[in-house]
């Protein structure tokens, strides 16, 4: 592997810097280092990122290859500046034993775009009423560490108890999907005002607060881990914000869409905007950001779900809920966060990166751009402004909400292990 150094870049937003990469480590970072017989990738000024870790992604393989597989989501997640995602066990098969969580975890080492860290399943065919095998998951190739039943809720608090004793011998977390189920049969979009004038099934804000509220608690009393996927209310950041006063080990996740987009889009009836959990209310919206800011939610993570266009180009009672996120993420956040003046660069590398590796004991990921580090790193031109055109996307689909809509930054490198698999923009 040749040696590459990266001349002029902001590392995490400060001063220009010359960063030099020899195999797959940093060997050195300064000012006026010299290239020698190394690959020269002038910066001018751009920023430079830890790689960023997703710990909420959707392949869709084994099972259904015609919304993504690993290798095109890996190719996306590149794109994005991702050199690190876990995917989620709502597969055919569920991932719920260590065949198939070794599977999954294979293939990304074989398609090399960037690591894939399976979830395990928290039940058997997230059924929730038998746990799955966790141990056995935990113990596989693959070393799961994150169990989640993610699009459906481990609604049954002995199941979830169980699951977080379980986790709690070998330093797991179980991450938990927060949708009381019975609070949302027929729902189609938040409960509220919209939903109430456009005569559609109400989401109520307490089916998410409910279930974080019981599971903080029985984290707290088990002594484990428990993480809450997609926070979406201004009640549950209260919530969260109040387990974390106690000294409880809980962590939360926001995605990109629920940073921006709000319910008033479902007046248009486009599917495109129906995802679970759904759009909120802007004063929602602006407590999730608030929230991100001072620590409260850990991380960003974007729920990519990508859909084939038959499951989302219909009727919106029929249409699949979810939208891609892997290619847009970083851009919604630098224009949700970073120009709004709520996060600086340092702080979005420990929101996507830092913090987001940690909570899924990652090695490897999420460490510092210093000499000796991992060569996982991403460069972004911030003042990149462009359209989004999902034609041009790595993922297979392109249910994406932000068709046509400017949005800034653009990754224009990204290196696993010091080996480029994004060069100017575009896959190598």
């Amino acid at each position: 592997m040749s040696k590459i150094l990266i001349r002029g870049a902001r590392v995490l937003g400060g001063d220009p810097q010359d960063v030099l990469i020899d195999g797959g480590t940093i060997a050195a970072v300064g000012t006026g280092l010299t290239a020698g017989d190394a690959t020269v990738v002038e910066a001018a000024g751009q920023i430079l990122l830890p790689g960023l870790v997703d710990l909420h992604t959707h392949l869709r393989e084994p099972g259904r290859e015609d919304s993504e597989t690993v290798l095109t989501g890996t190719r996306a997640a590149a794109v994005g500046g991702f050199t690190a995602v876990h995917a989620m066990a709502n597969t055919f098969p569920v991932a719920d034993t260590a065949g198939v969580v070794e599977q999954v975890w294979r293939l990304g080492r074989e398609h090399g775009y960037c690591d894939v860290q399976p979830v395990g399943a928290v039940t058997v065919g997230l059924e929730g009423k038998q746990l799955a095998e966790l141990g056995a998951m935990h113990d596989s190739a693959a070393g799961v560490m994150v169990f989640s039943d993610d699009g459906k809720c481990v609604d049954d608090a002995v199941i979830m108890r169980r699951a977080l004793e379980y986790v709690k011998a070998f330093g797991g977390v179980v991450a938990q999907h927060a949708q009381e189920p019975r609070l949302t049969e027929g729902a189609q979009m938040n409960e509220g005002v919209v939903s109430a004038e456009l005569g559609l099934g109400g989401w109520p804000a307490v089916a998410e607060e409910s279930i974080i509220a019981r599971d903080v608690l029985l984290a707290a009393h088990v002594g484990s881990r428990i993480h809450i996927c997609h926070l979406s209310t201004a009640g549950s950041v209260e919530i969260v914000r109040w387990a974390k006063s106690k000294g409880w080990d809980v962590t939360a996740e926001v995605t990109p869409h629920h940073l921006l987009l709000t319910d008033e889009l479902v007046r248009s009836y486009d599917p495109v905007y129906k995802v679970n959990p759904p759009l909120r209310t802007e004063a929602d919206v602006l407590a999730l950001r608030e929230a991100l800011a001072d620590g409260t939610i850990d991380c960003v993570a974007t729920d990519h779900a990508p859909h084939p266009h038959e499951d989302k180009d219909c009727e919106w009672a029929a249409a699949a809920m979810g939208m891609v996120g892997l290619e847009t993420a970083l851009s919604v956040v630098q224009h949700t966060m970073v120009d709004s003046g709520l996060l600086d660069w340092a702080q979005v590398a420990d929101r996507m990166s830092f913090r987001p590796a940690r909570i899924g004991r990652l090695a490897g990921h999420g460490r510092p751009v210093s000499e000796g580090e991992p060569a996982n790193l991403t460069l972004v031109d911030a003042a990149y402004r462009g359209e989004v055109d999902p034609a041009g996307f790595a993922s297979r689909s392109r249910n994406t909400p932000y068709r046509g809509r400017e949005l800034p930054g653009r990754v224009t490198h990204t290196w696993l292990r010091g080996r480029a698999t994004v060069v100017d923009g575009k896959l190598v």
